[in-house]
């Protein structure tokens, strides 16, 4: 069978060098009681084929790409019945995993910040992620507070996992070559169950705060119609970037008491 084509459409980059490739596996660490792994966009199975070598993991993979599918499941006949054709984004996770799984994957650039949200909104289920994804999401969503790239995935993703930026991973590795260099990240969920505040508020609120990001508090937040005395608070002075996540949450608390 030939080696499957990378699509441009498909944002497909596959990863040629085989010592990143087990650097990335590795950096995966289960946490107890945890087999089950699902490997998005796998392409040829640079990484699957490191997955694999772990009889202890339970290792789904997914891909979107005919192609692909076909190549996965004739070099990897140990995944029968776990070798989907599907998009990740659109796929029901509760459905297909009754308990707690990993997602790892080089994904695909295009729609990286996505398969992050789409993680978010499982994080009950997925206690880490190991991903491949552009450098410049990577420093984005791993930014502390203050910083110029600390944005609305850093603030979200940071309530409520650990965020290492592992390392970087240059263009010439890959087929075709992305014109941006890679990095290597890894969340591991944090200890905070739920927030102490409307979570939904919450996403409202860091999303409403980001819109206009070089405007102030004071201004951004305007749409939750706040008293004016409580806008006098300096707090309002200050631009989103510098809210730390423990800020946001009692900004929503203040919110959640006088928003009329």
């Amino acid at each position: 069978m030939k080696p499957v084509q990378p699509k441009k459409h498909l944002g497909q980059h596959f990863l040629t060098d085989l010592n990143i490739a087990q650097k990335i596996v590795e950096a995966l660490r289960l946490p107890n009681g945890v087999q089950e792994v699902l490997e998005v966009g796998p392409g040829m199975g640079v990484l699957t084929q490191f997955l694999v070598q772990h009889p202890e993991y339970q290792t789904t993979i997914v891909d979107i790409d005919r192609e692909s599918i076909a190549w996965l499941n004739e070099h990897f006949p140990q995944l029968e019945g776990r070798v989907l054709f599907a998009d990740f984004l659109k796929t029901d996770l509760k459905t297909l995993f009754k308990g707690p799984f990993a997602v790892i994957g080089n994904f695909p650039y295009n729609i990286s910040s996505q398969i992050f949200f789409k993680i978010l909104e499982h994080r009950d289920q997925v206690p880490e992620s190991v991903g491949m994804i552009q450098k410049e999401v990577a420093e984005r969503i791993a930014a502390p507070h203050g910083s110029k790239t600390y944005g609305i995935m850093s603030v979200l993703l940071q309530a409520f996992y650990t965020i290492e930026y592992l390392f970087t991973v240059h263009e010439h590795v890959f087929n075709p070559p992305p014109k941006v260099k890679s990095a290597v990240v890894r969340l591991t969920r944090n200890e905070v169950a739920q927030l102490p505040c409307d979570e939904k508020l919450f996403f409202k609120v860091v999303k409403t705060s980001f819109a206009t990001r070089r405007k102030t508090l004071r201004n951004c937040l305007k749409p939750f119609n706040l008293p004016v005395a409580v806008t006098q608070d300096p707090q309002f002075d200050k631009r989103a970037e510098q809210l730390s996540v423990d800020d946001f949450i009692q900004l929503t608390l203040l919110i959640q008491q006088h928003a009329n």
